[in-house]
């Protein structure tokens, strides 16, 4: 009975590393694909030359141009620790995947801003792995490139926003008529959330999601600590 006994346990000890030898052979093909395709889109495009290429494209909006509100709304929204990582939020990604396995489906993602910068600029919108895998390999690169301040400015400079405005600059005038500068708070947290699902939540288009998306970016403000629940009420009543 005991050598049954130990013949099984060193079966299933067996399979055991045979399976941890598959994964750690599919994680390295992986990362080898991912790292070959980041390889391909750098030499393609120097971090540089992708600001340029932003910079050049439309009315382009420096950091310091950008209402604190508007900043704070897109963090709290978008990246909460964005101002600490260097490009990937580990926390973020397993919180994500936690996630996911409890909803049994893909909901969330993890990325940071720097991750969607890479992604929208490098590389297809494709939920490949080997895409992710190039996606954290292009986030690092950025941040030792560029400071936080360039890479936001970066980022919301050329996401899109709905109804066919890409960037904050489009997004203020399309929707508000309004610079930049003259934005309210309602409307900042407003613009903070459209990227997120920029044709469901246009206001163009679907004004009642927009105001839930907008509530859902003051409640997040909140719980990031940049206003306190009375500035949301406040906000609201605009």
């Amino acid at each position: 009975m005991k050598k049954r006994f130990n013949a099984a346990k060193a079966a299933v000890l067996a399979a055991a590393f045979i399976l941890l030898l598959g994964i750690s052979a599919a994680a390295g093909y992986y990362i080898y694909l991912g790292y070959t395709m980041y390889s391909s889109a750098i030499e393609a495009k120097s971090v540089s030359e992708m600001a340029a290429d932003i910079k050049s494209r439309c009315r382009f909006i420096g950091y310091d141009e950008l209402p604190e509100f508007y900043t704070d709304a897109v963090i709290s929204a978008e990246d909460q620790r964005f101002f600490s990582h260097n490009g990937i939020d580990v926390f973020a990604i397993c919180r994500a995947v936690l996630h996911d396995i409890k909803a049994g489906a893909p909901e969330q993602g993890g990325s940071t801003i720097t991750q969607q910068l890479a992604k929208n600029e490098y590389f297809t919108q494709e939920k490949r792995l080997e895409r992710k895998v190039a996606e954290l390999f292009m986030a690092v690169r950025i941040e030792k490139e560029l400071s936080k301040e360039e890479i936001f400015a970066l980022y919301v400079n050329s996401i899109y926003f709905g109804s066919g405005h890409y960037g904050i600059y489009s997004a203020a005038e399309g929707y508000f008529g309004k610079d930049v500068t003259e934005l309210s708070d309602y409307e900042c947290a407003m613009l903070a959330g459209l990227p997120n699902a920029p044709s469901a939540y246009s206001p163009d288009t679907s004004p009642e999601l927009a105001a839930k998306r907008t509530k859902a970016v003051l409640e997040k403000m909140v719980n990031a600590k940049y206003i306190t629940k009375d500035d949301e009420a406040k906000i609201l009543k605009e």
